[in-house]
Formats: C-alpha cells, structure tokens, sequence
C-alpha cells in the first residue's frame, strides 16, 4: 500500500521536475535570441560574460550564504591545473552556442547541438583511441543523416552561424571528454561547477568582450529606445541562466538514465516549436523531417548506450565506455546550459 503511494509521488516529481528543466531552458534559449534579434543588442561575448557573472553571484549566495548545497572543496593547485583548463572549454562552450543564436534561427541551432554525441564518440575514437562496438556507430547513422538533411533544406542558413554551433558541438564534446581525466576524484554537482567555473570563465572572457564590443555596446546604450526595460530583460536571462543550473541538478536526481535522455531530447523539439511560434522562422517540411530523424536518432543513441552499460563485461574484451549508472555518477561535471 505503501509502495503504491509511493509510485504516483515519484512519477509527479519526476514530471514536475522535467516541466521546470524544460522551462529554464527553453525561456533562457528564447530570451537569448530575442536580446540579439528584438533588443538588437547583437553583442554575444558581452551577454555570455554577463551569464557568468550572474552564474558566479548566485553559485556564491547559494553555496554560502544560503547553503542549499555544501562546497566541494578544492585544492588551490587544481583550481588552475585541472578546473581552470575545464573552464576556458566551459567558456568556448557557451560564447559558441551564443555566437550561433545570432546569426540563425534556434530550430536549426538545437538540431545541430543534437550532433554532440556524434562529436564526442568520434574524438574519443581518434584522440583517446576508445573502443565502440558497432551498436552505438550504427546507431550515430540517423544524427548524422539527419543533420545533413536539416542543413541542406534550411531556409535560413547562414555559413558562419553554421560553423559556430558545430564548433560549439566540438567544445561540448571536448569538455565532457577532458572532465573524466581532469575531473576524477570531485563529484561536481552542477551548482559547485558554476561556483568553481563561472568565475574563471568571466575572468578569461571579460577583456576580449571589452576589446571586441566595448564600443558597440556603449553605442547601443545610448542610441537604443527603452533602454532600462531592455537591461531588465539582459540582466533577468543571466537570472533564468543561473536558475537552470538548479533544474538540471533537479531533474537529474529525480529521473533514471533513459527518461533523463528521451526527456532532453522531447526539450530540444518545445524549443524548437515555441521558437518557431514567437519568431516565425521559415521551416521546409524535409527540414522538420530532417530534425525529426536527428532527435529520433538521439534517443536511439541514448538507448543503445544505456543497454550496452548493462551487459556483463567479457573477459578480454574491451568495453564501450559505459553510461552511468547510479544518479550520483549522472550529475553533470559542466552544465551544457544552452543551451544558454
């Protein structure tokens, strides 16, 4: 009797805590492409620096202040050796899927992000000489395929917004890759990431967003209309950006490996659908297509993955690099906030 009470409570939680995860997300990717599309403040180094330093703030307050989650701590050594290197990555990361909301629409933006565990399964086959068995490069077959379709139908392609989220997969993949090797021995939740990674990353980005921006954004402040609601709004995504970083860590906690990765994957077609209601970007038919299939073929993916983790291992074999399998091991070492 217990246990069935216990079912609907965990199955609410769960869903409840994907409702949040979904809505962060999909308002911090919508505010960002309506602050360089609507607000015409098209100064992506300037609204990732003013994210991280409004990830740092609240990390700290949460951290120490209000002590939602205790501190990991960490040796001053590492924080330059290891957590440094993490966070100009981290930063790369972020500026990169910021620079690709600028110059095209989100729809074709998060088809190409859901290229990342092609990335990451090749570079750790190239670089890291891993082994895979040929389930997961079958399964990498319709991401692939259906990021060719997406790309060649897309009405608003643009060559420079198309090279920076692709770099931008690049980036996730070397950061979550660098995380097992540079990482190992500290259990990051996602909030002692921000604490630790936010300062660093506003440490590197904030003189190259002076340098390359400084001038258009003084401009901007003083030719733009309504500029204080327009503040509210930049500064309020920097808010939302933070509060993501708790939705992550909720919905990762309160939800197993296969519902975890269907449910970022149904996230990615909200923000698309709800970009395309607000923006009204054109959308070809073989181009939803083309993201339909790439989606599917996450899921797969993600499915595939998570069957093979489960398999005994064979004694002289080697294994494919498994997924986790408890929510401890889940918790992400950097958050992908975009993302942001």
């Amino acid at each position: 009797m217990e246990e069935s009470r216990m079912l609907p409570w965990g199955m609410f939680r769960a869903m409840l805590a994907i409702l949040q995860w979904w809505g962060f997300n999909v308002t911090v990717i919508i505010m960002n492409k309506w602050i360089f599309q609507k607000l015409e403040f098209k100064f992506p180094l300037t609204l990732s620096c003013i994210h991280f330093i409004c990830s740092a703030v609240g990390a700290y307050i949460a951290i120490r202040l209000l002590k939602i989650k205790p501190l990991i701590e960490v040796d001053p050594e590492d924080r330059w050796r290891r957590i440094f290197p993490m966070s100009f990555v981290f930063c790369i990361n972020i500026v990169l899927g910021n620079v690709s909301l600028r110059y095209i629409p989100v729809s074709f933006m998060q088809a190409i992000k859901s290229f990342t565990p092609a990335t990451t399964v090749i570079l750790q086959w190239l670089v890291w000489r891993k082994y895979f068995e040929w389930h997961i490069w079958a399964s990498l077959i319709p991401i692939v395929g259906g990021i060719l379709l997406t790309s060649v139908t897309e009405l608003s392609f643009n060559i420079f917004g198309f090279c920076a989220a692709l770099f931008g997969c690049l980036a996730t993949s070397t950061k979550t890759i660098l995380a097992e090797s540079l990482l190992h021995g500290y259990k990051f939740d996602s909030i002692n990431t921000v604490y630790y990674m936010a300062p660093f990353a506003t440490m590197i980005l904030v003189v190259p967003a002076m340098v390359l921006e400084g001038s258009g954004v003084m401009n901007w402040f003083y030719t733009h209309q309504s500029i204080y609601s327009s503040l509210i709004i930049i500064f309020f995504s920097g808010v939302l950006a933070f509060c993501l970083n708790f939705s992550i860590f909720y919905v990762i906690h309160s939800t197993t490996a296969i519902t975890f990765n269907v449910a970022g994957n149904l996230k990615v077609a909200v923000a698309v659908l709800v970009s395309w209601l607000i923006f009204r970007n054109p959308i070809s038919a073989l181009n939803a297509v083309g993201c339909a299939i790439t989606l599917s073929g996450c899921t797969f993916y993600g499915y595939v993955r998570h069957k093979l983790s489960q398999q005994p291992a064979v004694p002289g074999t080697p294994r494919t690099p498994r997924t986790p399998r408890s929510r401890m091991e889940m918790l992400p070492l950097i958050n992908d906030k975009q993302e942001v």
